[in-house]
């Protein structure tokens, strides 16, 4: 398996790792006889781990932690940490829907509203043909039915599991349940149902090539302007640590 370089932003390791390079990584993960939790890290959920102790360690002990959101390389460019490029959750989870249609690995899609898993899977094999589904289960479900979500998980011999759950639940609920979920690919995705459902427009390619993706989902979700303030945060803490390393 190759080493890949591992960078620490504010204290959370992430992989400089290409696309193609995290797929192939996620290939040698599937031989493993466990499951191998990936995250996908942008300045949100880093500026969120610095008050969450809990996120934070699952972070720091997951399998692979991929660089998602144009702030991961700002901050790596601040901090001579180079990263290669981003691996979006979005395009990340669909490379992998690729590789499990290739592979014959078995999808399971956990998260979501009712009906937009259902909607997401519709979508995806139309786009890149009929993989095998082992599951589909929204994110709403008491004691009884996470039970039986688990129990489905290894019974139909899963082996990638998209998790759309929202930072932090889906992180702590796969790191919670890691022991019990087989020999498993488990990422979690926040809202990538929502996308892969066409419920949620991604923005155009240039946007994204520019970095600008997290204006076109503040413009499509005026809601989530409470949550661009940790944009501003992690920009400050990155410049603060690079003026105290004497960058």
């Amino acid at each position: 398996m190759k080493e890949h370089v591992i960078h620490e932003i504010m204290r959370i390791p992430i992989h400089a790792v290409t696309m193609k390079e995290a797929v192939a990584y996620a290939e040698t993960l599937a031989d493993e006889e466990k499951a191998n939790i990936i995250a996908t890290a942008n300045a949100e959920m880093i500026m969120l781990a610095q008050k969450d102790d809990e996120l934070k360690d699952i972070l720091q002990h997951a399998d692979m932690v991929v660089p998602d959101g144009a702030g991961v390389l700002w901050a790596g460019r601040e901090l001579n940490k180079i990263f290669p490029e981003r691996v979006t959750g979005a395009d990340y989870a669909e490379e992998l829907l690729k590789t499990a249609k290739e592979k014959n690995w078995r999808v399971y899609f956990l998260g979501g509203n009712v009906g937009v898993a259902e909607k997401a899977v519709e979508n995806m094999k139309k786009k890149y043909g009929d993989f095998e589904v082992a599951g589909i289960h929204n994110g709403y479900f008491d004691e009884k039915e996470e039970t039986k979500i688990i129990e489905d998980i290894r019974k139909n011999k899963t082996k990638l599991l998209l998790c759309a759950m929202g930072v932090p639940k889906q992180e702590k609920w796969l790191w919670a349940h890691r022991e019990e979920l087989g020999n498993v690919i488990a990422i979690g995705i926040g809202g990538v149902f929502d996308v892969m459902a066409g419920h949620l427009k991604r923005a155009p390619l240039w946007m994204r090539n520019h970095s600008l993706e997290w204006a076109y989902r503040l413009y499509l979700q005026p809601s989530r302007c409470m949550r661009m303030i940790s944009i501003p945060r992690f920009m400050w803490a990155v410049k603060k640590e690079k003026r105290e390393k004497g960058l």
